[in-house]
């Protein structure tokens, strides 16, 4: 049986399609179409295959991240309920043949969603994380608030790539910011960055800044879904309201490869739901980046004006310039 369901958070994301896709903030790019939904690929820990038992003739395959964790390569570092979540901080080994081969993972909620994940030597996740990285390069100058901190993946990738970048959280439970400090390196980030990085325990829809935050990340799961408030256009409203001249939002709004404790949620419906609260108030000035290998697995949604994309690509590093031309415009 699975201990861990991959959730959006752990598809890997395709930096460079196969196929010369034209500029994606071009009106004529195709509409988002939404699939049937397929069951999500869940991490296994299973006992690796004994070398006698392999087959001689098959070649071996790189893993992907859909690919099973031998349980002999997985720590439990952590297992705890606190007052909002069923908490695990799991270790993979270095030597596991997977992608997260060295990693630390945040879990909380009981199918298993993955909500943050670090690497000792690299801050890059090749997740949604990254996809969160590309964002201040079209921001004014100003605070950035991530609302659903976690244990600060997007953070810390944001804090080390640009040097003028000042970060405020919200995490409503305390327990997830002590778990952070205690195994994700969270205390040496607090640290490092003393004047750059501000953590607030509380409700992250009461978040605000004198003059207005430059932008505003949206990170916000509950029980292993979005959180009801997201579909509720009034809340995008308040969002923008918290947000200065040029600000913009980017927004993690799940996809069917989510698990939620209640079997009757389903992830790619949440999905579209919130994405059709926020057409509501940003009309055609909301845009779409899909991950995984089908448009409703999961994907991350963008506010604003068209940003002037060879400007956006030549301000990241190369690794993440790719992600650019990812975005489509939201057409319902």
């Amino acid at each position: 049986m699975s201990l861990l369901q991959n959730p959006l958070q752990i598809r890997p994301l395709i930096r460079y399609p196969f196929q010369n896709c034209p500029n994606s903030f071009q009106p004529t790019t195709p509409s988002l179409h939404f699939r049937p939904k397929t069951p999500p690929k869940p991490i296994h820990f299973h006992p690796s295959t004994p070398k006698c038992q392999q087959t001689h003739h098959s070649s071996p395959q790189p893993r992907t991240q859909d690919d099973g964790i031998p349980a002999e390569d997985v720590k439990t570092l952590a297992k705890f309920k606190s007052r909002y979540n069923y908490i695990r901080v799991l270790e993979v080994s270095r030597r596991a043949d997977h992608p997260f081969a060295g990693s630390r993972l945040l879990l909380l909620d009981v199918p298993g969603n993955i909500h943050s994940i670090s690497y000792i030597f690299k801050n890059l996740t090749n997740t949604y994380f990254d996809v969160f990285a590309t964002f201040p390069p079209i921001l004014p100058p100003g605070p950035l608030a991530i609302l659903g901190f976690g244990a600060g993946t997007a953070a810390r990738s944001i804090l080390e790539l640009y040097p003028q970048g000042v970060v405020h959280g919200w995490e409503i439970d305390p327990t997830v910011v002590a778990v952070a400090r205690e195994y994700f390196g969270l205390s040496k980030l607090e640290r490092q960055f003393p004047d750059r990085l501000v953590i607030h325990i509380g409700d992250a829809f009461k978040a605000s800044s004198k003059d207005g935050f430059a932008g505003i990340l949206v990170d916000l799961f509950a029980q292993g879904s979005l959180v009801p408030e997201l579909q509720d256009p009034n809340t995008w409203e308040m969002l923008t309201r918290c947000l200065r001249k040029g600000g913009r939002v980017m927004v993690n709004v799940g996809g069917s490869c989510v698990e939620a404790e209640d079997p009757q949620k389903d992830g790619k419906v949440v999905m579209q739901d919130t994405l059709k609260a926020m057409h509501q108030v940003f009309g055609d000035k909301l845009f779409v980046l899909s991950l995984g290998n089908r448009q409703e697995d999961s994907s991350i949604a963008l506010t604003g004006d068209v940003p002037d994309v060879e400007a956006w690509k030549k301000a990241l590093p190369p690794s993440l310039a790719g992600y650019v031309d990812m975005w489509k415009p939201f057409s319902g």
